[in-house]
Order: C-alpha cells, then sequence, then structure tokens
C-alpha cells in the first residue's frame, strides 16, 4: 500500500470514529497508535510514548491551567457581573446600548479566560435575559452574544492560540500579541454594526427606561470600580510580560494569584467558589493535553509517512496552484469542517498538514495561527452545525428557536469573513505588534 492511501486510510478511520461520538483525542491517538505499530513494528509503541515526554517537559505548558485558573476564578466569584452591571448602566441610554456594552463585556471576559465557551456562558446567562426584558430584538441579541463570545479564542490569552503555539511549535507570546490587535479590530466592527443598525432600526435596541437611567452621578461612578480589578489584572500580568521583567508561565500564575487576590478583596471567594473553580480548571485542562498529546503522536505517524511532502507536490506541481490559492483552499477547508468539529479538533486533524505547507510555502505561521483563528470564529457560527449555535440553543430561552438563531449570525460571519480579507490582505496588521514588541 502506498503512503498516500495510508494517510488517506487513517484519515477516513479517525473521521468516522469521531462520527460514531468518540471523543477526540481518543479517535486521534488510537490511529495514531495503531498505524504505528502497523507501519514500524514494535519500533511504533516509542512513539506515543515519545509524545507523552515531549508534553510533560514543555515548560509553557504551564500557562495552560494558570490562565484557566484565573478566568473562572473571575467568572465564579461574581466580578464578571459586577462588570455587566457596569456597562448595564452606563450604555443604557443609548440605542443598542446593552449590546454595546455585551460586546465590551465579552472583551474584558476574553482578556481573563481565554475560551469562547466562558464567554458564551456569561453571555446567555447574564446579558440575554437583561436584554430581552427591555425588548430588544431576541435575533440580534442572540447574534452578538455569539459573535462576541467568539473573541474568546482571538484576544489573549486565548487558549486556541496555546494549543496552536504547541503543535506549531511557535511561540505563544507571539501568538497573543498577533492576536491583540485583529481582536480589538474585530470587536470595533460589531461595535460599529450595532450603533448603526440600531439607529436605523431604533426599535431593536430601546433605551433603559429613565427610572433605571436616573443615578447619582457619584453613583455611576462607583460602579466603574467593578472594572478596574479585572483591568489592574490585565494590565500588570501583561504588562510585566511586554516589558521582560517575567516570562510567560511566570505572567500566568501572577495572572492566577491576582484573580484569587481579586476575589478575597471582594470577600467572594468562598470553599464553594474555590471548588467549582479547580473543578472546572482540572477539566479543561486535562481535556487540553489529552489532545495535544494525540496530536503529537499524530503527528509523527505523518513527519514518518512524508505526507507533507506529497500533499505539497500535489497542490504545487500536479494541480499547479499558486500559494494564496492553497491558502484559501485551506481556510475554506476549516469552514466546512468546522460545521460538524471544534475548534481543538480541527487544529489537531490538519494540522500536521497544513502548518509545515503554509510554512514550505512562505508564509509567515505566527500570521497564520491569527487567519486560522478567525476562520475557526466563522466556523463556529456557519449552519447548519456551527458549535456555538447549538451551544446557544442550549443556553437561550424557549422563544428564541433555532432559526432565529441561524438567522442572528449571518451578519456577524459576513463581518468576520470581511475581517479574515482585510488580515489576509495586511499581515501587518497581526505581526506589527510582536515584531514592536521584539524590536
Amino acid at each position: 500500500m502506498s503512503y498516500e492511501m495510508i494517510a488517506l486510510l487513517m484519515f477516513s478511520t479517525m473521521m468516522v470514529m469521531m462520527l460514531t461520538g468518540q471523543r477526540v483525542f481518543g479517535a486521534i491517538g488510537f490511529v495514531a497508535a495503531v498505524a504505528a505499530l502497523f507501519l514500524w513494528g514494535e519500533g511504533g509503541v516509542e512513539m506515543p510514548f515519545t509524545a507523552a515526554s515531549k508534553l510533560m517537559s514543555w515548560y509553557p505548558l504551564l500557562t495552560l491551567p494558570l490562565f484557566v485558573f484565573m478566568g473562572y476564578m473571575l467568572s465564579e466569584s461574581g466580578i464578571a457581573s459586577d462588570l455587566y452591571k457596569m456597562f448595564h448602566v452606563w450604555m443604557g441610554p443609548l440605542h443598542g446600548g446593552l449590546a454595546i456594552g455585551t460586546i465590551c463585556l465579552m472583551v474584558l471576559i476574553s482578556a481573563m479566560n481565554g475560551l469562547s465557551v466562558a464567554g458564551m456562558a456569561i453571555g446567555a446567562t447574564i446579558a440575554l435575559p437583561e436584554m430581552l426584558r427591555r425588548g430588544y430584538d431576541k435575533v440580534m441579541v442572540t447574534g452578538v452574544i455569539q459573535a462576541g463570545s467568539s473573541l474568546g479564542i482571538l484576544v489573549p490569552p486565548s487558549v486556541v492560540l496555546v494549543l496552536y503555539g504547541m503543535i506549531a511549535r511557535q511561540p505563544v507570546s507571539d501568538l497573543w500579541l498577533a492576536g491583540a490587535i485583529p481582536g480589538l479590530m474585530l470587536a470595533t466592527m460589531f461595535v460599529v454594526y450595532i450603533v448603526v443598525r440600531c439607529r436605523l432600526q431604533p426599535e431593536l435596541g430601546p433605551v433603559l427606561p429613565k427610572e433605571e437611567r436616573q443615578m447619582p452621578l457619584a453613583e455611576k461612578l462607583s460602579l466603574l470600580k467593578a472594572g478596574i480589578l479585572p483591568l489592574a489584572i490585565f494590565v500588570v500580568m501583561t504588562g510585566f510580560f511586554v516589558a521582560g521583567i517575567t516570562s510567560l508561565v511566570e505572567s500566568s500564575a501572577i495572572g492566577a494569584t491576582s484573580a484569587m487576590l481579586a476575589a478575597i478583596f471582594r470577600k467572594r471567594l468562598t470553599f464553594k467558589v474555590l471548588e467549582s473553580t479547580i473543578k472546572q480548571t482540572l477539566n479543561i485542562s486535562c481535556m487540553f493535553m489529552w489532545i495535544i498529546l494525540a496530536a503529537l503522536a499524530f503527528g509523527a505517524v505523518f513527519d514518518g509517512l512524508g505526507a507533507v511532502k506529497a500533499i505539497e507536490s500535489l497542490f504545487l506541481e500536479k494541480w499547479g496552484l499558486s500559494p494564496w490559492e492553497i491558502l484559501i483552499l485551506m481556510q475554506l477547508s476549516y469552514i466546512v469542517m468546522g460545521m460538524f468539529l471544534d475548534d481543538t479538533a480541527m487544529l489537531v486533524i490538519v494540522a500536521p498538514l497544513y502548518i509545515p505547507l503554509v510554512i514550505a510555502l512562505g508564509f509567515n505561521p505566527i500570521w497564520y495561527g491569527v487567519l486560522y483563528t478567525i476562520t475557526v470564529q466563522v466556523a463556529y457560527m456557519t449552519p447548519p452545525f456551527g458549535y456555538n449555535l447549538f451551544l446557544m440553543k442550549a443556553m437561550a430561552p424557549p422563544e428564541i428557536s433555532l432559526v432565529d438563531i441561524y438567522r442572528s449570525v449571518i451578519p456577524f460571519v459576513l463581518i468576520m469573513i470581511f475581517a479574515l480579507v482585510i488580515v489576509m490582505s495586511f499581515p501587518e496588521i497581526a505581526l506589527w505588534l510582536p515584531e514592536y514588541v521584539k524590536g
């Protein structure tokens, strides 16, 4: 059997296993281990063990549980709820103000957590009921929460970019810096859309009633305190890192410790909060570690097969595609896969092929990491099986149907595609900040 057929068989077996409901890391790791045994006999047994050794000795891996802990501590202790109350009062007098405040909240949650699921959970449980109760259009606010929560995988400290950095063997610090400006650009685009749409159709986002807006200035200013702690944590954590005072791991430790101190300062660090935070941190961290382990083993088999060279030869020599045409095909494949798989599964499946190919084609792997993440955001919200669509349906009240959810994402998906085109056309948007910090 040719190596091309072996690679195709591995992919098809893995996809079939996933469609039967097997866990991502189980399907990938099983296919990698069995393929290694069949191809190299007893020597293939060493591949998973070598992958495990690589994983356990990779020092930056410590950032993963520390950043996840930081996010869940701030969320479980109610600091995120305080933030929404602040935006609620300050943005309420504007048409669509609560929707704008929700996007701002999502940016801050993203900077505290690095996961889109956390933003979705907070938005659906805190922001969505408030906006519906005040007469906001259910289709628009559903789209706002889904789009805002997707920023969690782009705005640093993005856990998805950590995973990409581990698999692509690229500096996580550069990836975070590269994702910052495109993430803020996307958030600004969402806000501009909400402002324009609500100006044209004021009934979609009515202003708050006068009795809720009439509040002494001193009380309004006191609400701003809710944003001081999260902002201080983020500034201290990233400021020391960018200044070169701390390493990436040390910064993540500062963030986790600061989040716990913030909860103590607010007198909200109870045993229940600590237990819930530790459990969720353990669940997320173990899931990512198993996925990375499976990905490393799978990638080792592909390296041994020479599949990357075969794909490169197919695209460039047999099909005669240009590097940009290949890049666009890659992004389209992510959108198709995103209808069925989550971001980690997509990355693990195609990373052994795509990332070496991107480097061989002369593209910057840091820039490509940002393109991958934005494309995943689009895939998350693409009907019929986008990951965020069903997550939203599970959390939304009964009056919001699946059709409403499908309709709600259309303008935001178009905005994301526009942002993707901009970053593809002008790579400096993603690469300027990492180069500036290095310089």
